[in-house]
């Protein structure tokens, strides 16, 4: 099922197709791949965005404070700009298909998750629908170190291979617990509960091997004297269940990473 749009843009959306509704068919804007495509200016400062004209819906909205930091605001827009393109490709292709009463949607909202002084963070959640079923899933998590004015990444945090290791296992044995726990809530015999943990067991060590690409959407877990006591892993639709049992988050605390988060990021952590 497609995620809906935030209410603000939906009734906004609604607002312009009825004006639009009222005017000659000559006034509408035309279809066209190029116009998905296209942003403002450069894309800074961060605008929200909201289009549509018969082909498709564009719906972007960001936080006042990402446009204090141009390099997470450029990423942010690197972000949005990527999903736009892809809407563009899939506009382009239903017309040269000649597919008639496609229409196609993009919605992405970008709010402010915490705003400290060790760490401005952000997420992205949404959904681009290019046809199917329901949309692709837009889930990432962005991390901004103001003192250091840089963009946290998964590759640069972990220092060895052995941390991806021991973050590996333990958000394998998690996602099991976490698993287990559902399928008992829900009162399912033991039987098909083994043979859900059995076909789901397969998604859970594919979607969590241990290197960085796998555990890229991370948030800190802040601290009341400003450290950070872990970080909380998230796994968007698809990477370790199926797209009906949705986002998955799991919590890593510090005594699991401390032994192997790079030496310039030490201090960020509680406990070192």
């Amino acid at each position: 099922m497609r995620r809906a749009l935030p209410l603000t843009l939906l009734c906004l959306a609604l607002v312009a197709c009825q004006d639009k509704s009222t005017q000659p068919q000559a006034d509408a804007q035309p279809a066209t791949a190029t116009a998905a495509a296209q942003p403002q200016a450069d894309g800074l400062p961060l605008k929200d965005v909201l289009e549509r004209n018969p082909r498709y819906l564009v719906g972007i909205t960001y936080p006042a404070s990402a446009n204090q930091y141009p390099k997470l605001a450029a990423t942010l827009h690197a972000y949005s700009q990527s999903a736009r393109d892809d809407l563009a490709e899939a506009v382009k292709q239903a017309e040269e298909d000649q597919l008639e009463g496609a229409f196609y949607d993009l919605s992405l909202n970008f709010s402010e998750l915490q705003n400290r002084a060790d760490a401005l963070v952000v997420a992205a959640n949404g959904t681009l629908y290019t046809g199917g079923a329901h949309g692709m899933p837009l889930e990432a998590r962005f991390v901004y170190l103001p003192k250091q004015d840089t963009l946290l990444e998964a590759d640069k945090l972990i220092a060895d291979q052995a941390g991806w290791q021991a973050i590996s296992s333990h958000v394998r044995a998690a996602l099991r617990q976490q698993l287990t726990e559902r399928l008992q809530a829900e009162g399912l015999p033991e039987e098909e509960q083994r043979e859900i943990i059995k076909s789901t067991s397969g998604m859970i060590n594919e979607g969590t091997e241990p290197e960085p690409d796998n555990f890229a959407q991370f948030e800190p877990i802040p601290a009341a004297d400003g450290k950070w006591l872990g970080l909380k892993f998230v796994f968007p639709p698809y990477q370790v269940a199926p797209y009906a049992d949705g986002t998955h988050i799991v919590e890593v605390p510090a005594r699991v990473l401390r032994a192997h988060v790079a030496p310039d990021y030490q201090a960020l952590f509680s406990g070192g």
